[in-house]
């Protein structure tokens, strides 16, 4: 059974990655709104009905800007914890909210949700991996440093959206004030494009697909992020995640599983699509 993902928007003004294999499918983080996402699912042929959950990353607004809609609109469960869903201001409905819990595995249909704890400047950030009969994808977005977590799950991953922020040079020169440049540079803002490339070709040259995402408008290019990763990549196909317009859908086969196992103290809980 494939897994098949793609990127309906990336970037700063707004964030939404799906995840599919044959019968289920979800939505990590919901940053457009209900009737954009709508438009853009159609366009790649696929279908809302597929859906089962929405997981949501962190609070700030272009992660979350269409989930109270799509939530209520196609009753589907939020994912979210605590902190995030205390400072987001989400309006949902209370039988849509669910928790999850960093390192156990929540089973939707045939799909295996993973998240772990984050650097990022907001509440309870996390970010997520989606198993699927041996098959492993990663979306490593919002991450300040590479941390120990992120190493050990991205090292486990077949493909992954990885988080190119900004271009060191176009941050110094660009216009942004000096605290925001701080920002982004810190522990918890972004990764730039180095220490993206440092990460992958590191940990993640095994890969088969690897989507270049959330690039900054103002300190980073596609060509440029594009070009300093494929002259290190090897077998593995680099992809910029647009923040203007949807990718491709992209397929991981269990021809292209690598050998990593899940790491070891992931636990499981299973989720009722009817609870």
């Amino acid at each position: 059974m494939a897994l098949s993902f793609t990127s309906l928007n990336s970037g700063s003004n707004g964030n939404c990655y799906y995840v599919e294999n044959q019968h289920d499918a979800i939505f990590i983080d919901a940053g457009l709104s209900c009737r954009e996402t709508e438009k853009r699912m159609e366009r790649l042929g696929l279908s809302m009905s597929k859906l089962r959950a929405i997981f949501v990353s962190h609070e700030h607004s272009d992660h979350i800007r269409g989930i109270s809609v799509l939530a209520k609109k196609y009753q589907l469960p939020v994912f979210i914890t605590e902190g995030t869903l205390k400072n987001s201001g989400i309006d949902l409905e209370s039988h849509l909210v669910r928790s999850f819990v960093a390192h156990e595995v929540v089973q939707i249909g045939g799909l295996e949700i993973t998240s772990f704890t984050k650097f990022h400047d907001a509440s309870d950030p996390h970010s997520f991996i989606v198993t699927c009969n041996g098959l492993k994808l990663g979306v490593f977005t919002d991450i300040g440093t590479p941390c120990e977590n992120l190493i050990r799950y991205f090292s486990s991953c077949d493909a992954a959206f990885l988080e190119a922020n900004y271009d060191d040079e176009m941050l110094d020169k660009g216009r942004y004030p000096h605290h925001l440049k701080a920002r982004i540079r810190s522990d918890y803002g972004h990764l730039s494009n180095l220490q993206a490339l440092d990460l992958f070709c590191s940990h993640g040259l095994h890969m088969s697909h690897l989507l270049l995402s959330h690039l900054s408008k103002d300190n980073n290019r596609p060509e440029l992020v594009s070009e300093l990763f494929k002259s290190k990549s090897q077998k593995t196909e680099i992809i910029v995640a647009s923040r203007d317009q949807e990718s491709e859908i992209f397929h991981l086969h269990n021809s292209t599983v690598s050998a990593n196992p899940r790491p070891k103290n992931s636990k499981s809980v299973q989720f009722s699509l009817f609870d």
